[in-house]
C-alpha cells in the first residue's frame, strides 16, 4: 500500500492510497481520527454506480463516522469508476442502462448485470484491501462493517456473505436479480434501505432481497422518494447502527 497524499480537516485525516492488485492498482482513501493510535473498527464504504471513492456522500459519512465515533473508514473506486479504467463490455452495459433510463426502460436487468459484472472483480480486491489498511498501526485488525447502496450494495452483497471479518452491515437500494443466493448466506446484523418511489429499482425486488437475508437481526427502513433522495438523518441511524454492534 502506497499513500500520495495526506491532509487534516475538522478532526479527521484524510490519506490517499494505491494498493497493487492483480487486476491492476486499486485507488482507494483512508480517514481516520487526526492522531489516531492502536487498533479501531473500521467501516468499508461502497459508492453508488457512476460515483468514486470521494462522491461527497461518501466523504461526508466518513467524516462523522471517523470524528464521532473513533472509527477507521476506507473507500475506493470500484472497477469501471473513478481512476479506474473501463472495458468495452461496461461501456456497452453502461450505455444501454442510460438510454433505457432515458426512454423508460426496465432499468433492473442491465443493472444486474452491470453489477454482476463488476463484482467477480471487486470482491477479491475488498478483501486485499481489508488485509492492507488492518496492518496499519493506527487502524490494527479491529471489527469491520460494510456500508454500501445501489452499486455498493451490488457489490458488497457477495463480499458480506464471504468475509467473515464483516460484523455488521448496511445496505440497500438495490434487488434480488444477482444477489438473492450471497444474500442467504448473510448472517450478521444488518440495515436495509428502500427507497419506495425508486425509479431504479423495482419496491417488490428491494423487498425480495430484504426477505432473502437469513440474518437473526436485520430492520428495513424504507422511505418515500426516487432512488437518489435517501433521508439525510438515514446516517444518524447507520452511525448509532454500528456504534451498537462494533464500540
Amino acid at each position: 500500500m502506497r499513500f500520495s497524499s495526506e491532509t487534516s480537516s475538522g478532526g479527521v485525516t484524510e490519506q490517499l492510497f494505491t494498493l497493487p492488485f492483480t487486476f491492476g492498482e486499486i485507488p482507494g482513501v483512508l480517514w481516520t481520527p487526526d492522531g489516531a493510535c492502536g487498533t479501531r473498527p473500521l467501516i468499508l464504504m461502497g459508492h453508488g454506480g457512476g460515483q468514486h471513492k470521494k462522491t461527497p456522500g461518501i466523504v461526508a459519512r466518513a467524516q462523522r463516522f471517523a470524528a464521532e465515533c473513533g472509527f477507521a473508514v476506507a473507500a475506493v473506486d470500484a472497477p469501471a469508476h473513478g481512476d479506474r479504467p473501463r472495458t468495452e463490455a461496461h461501456d456497452r452495459l453502461i450505455g444501454e442502462m442510460r438510454e433505457r433510463m432515458r426512454t423508460g426502460g426496465d432499468v433492473a436487468p442491465v443493472l444486474a448485470e452491470v453489477h454482476g459484472l463488476i463484482a467477480g472483480q471487486s470482491v477479491p480486491e475488498w478483501r486485499a484491501v481489508v488485509d492492507a489498511v488492518q496492518q496499519l498501526d493506527h487502524v490494527g485488525a479491529g471489527p469491520v462493517g460494510y456500508w454500501g447502496l445501489s452499486l455498493g450494495c451490488g457489490l458488497g452483497v457477495p463480499f458480506v456473505a464471504s468475509e467473515p471479518r464483516v460484523r455488521a452491515a448496511v445496505l440497500g437500494l438495490n434487488g434480488a436479480e444477482t444477489s438473492a443466493e450471497a444474500a442467504a448466506r448473510i448472517t450478521v446484523p444488518l440495515e436495509f434501505l428502500v427507497q419506495w418511489d425508486d425509479e431504479r429499482v423495482p419496491r417488490a425486488a428491494s423487498l425480495a432481497l430484504f426477505d432473502a437475508f437469513a440474518s437473526a437481526e436485520k430492520t428495513l427502513h424504507a422511505n418515500p422518494g426516487h432512488h437518489g433522495e435517501v433521508p439525510a438523518f438515514e446516517l444518524d441511524s447507520s452511525l448509532r447502527f454500528f456504534t451498537r454492534h462494533m464500540g
